[in-house]
């Protein structure tokens, strides 16, 4: 087997990725969630998801063509809904809530907080167009990021107040709605 690493694929991979989880605009839910029940396993959350998102990457495909959709197909409804969070993080509105969790537990946290239908949908469809062993260096790369976030919440949240996580949440969904435009053209004339 020939691994195919690419830097830029890594980059724009892990780029996506974190644009996605958008771990630093979920630190006010995660210090809610500490705040509520106590604490959070940051080491176990952040395995469980990337054994998650790991398990999507190589499974995810399988479970598309069981029912009958290809990937491109899946890449289209993903930039879709990659296009529709980056609205979110844009106007810092709501288009979809889950009811709020009631403990802090791998549930919430790694899933689908950090590995959630975005995250898994991002993974198909970066599948689509980069080599699997980027993808996974950029999974690794985030899941380190997503660790060392959760660790320290409550003094990143004090370093960037409230103004600096709603900053950096807007800038990234800028970026992740430029990603959502490519996506959609790169993939949308495989389907006719």
């Amino acid at each position: 087997m020939e691994f195919r690493f690419n830097l830029r694929e890594i980059v724009t991979a892990s780029m996506v990725l974190f644009a996605v989880i958008d771990i630093l605009g979920s630190i006010p839910i995660i210090i809610g969630l500490r705040n509520k029940v106590g604490h959070i396993q940051s080491e176990k959350a952040s395995v469980v998801a990337a054994i998650i998102m790991v398990a999507f990457l190589f499974l995810g495909e399988e479970i598309l063509n069981l029912i009958g959709i290809d990937v491109n197909s899946f890449a289209v409804a993903g930039a879709f809904i990659l296009f529709f969070l980056a609205i979110e993080m844009i106007l810092g509105i709501t288009l979809y809530k889950d009811e709020e969790p009631e403990s802090a537990s791998i549930v919430p946290i790694a899933f689908p907080l950090i590995a959630g239908a975005g995250t898994l949908t991002s993974l198909l469809s970066l599948r689509a167009e980069y080599h699997v062993e980027n993808i996974i260096v950029a999974i690794i790369v985030n899941i380190i990021f997503v660790f060392i976030v959760l660790k320290s919440s409550v003094k990143i949240e004090r370093m960037l107040g409230t103004g600096g996580v709603n900053v950096i949440r807007k800038v990234f969904g800028v970026i992740l709605m430029a990603i959502a435009v490519k996506l959609f053209a790169a993939n949308i004339n495989q389907l006719f």
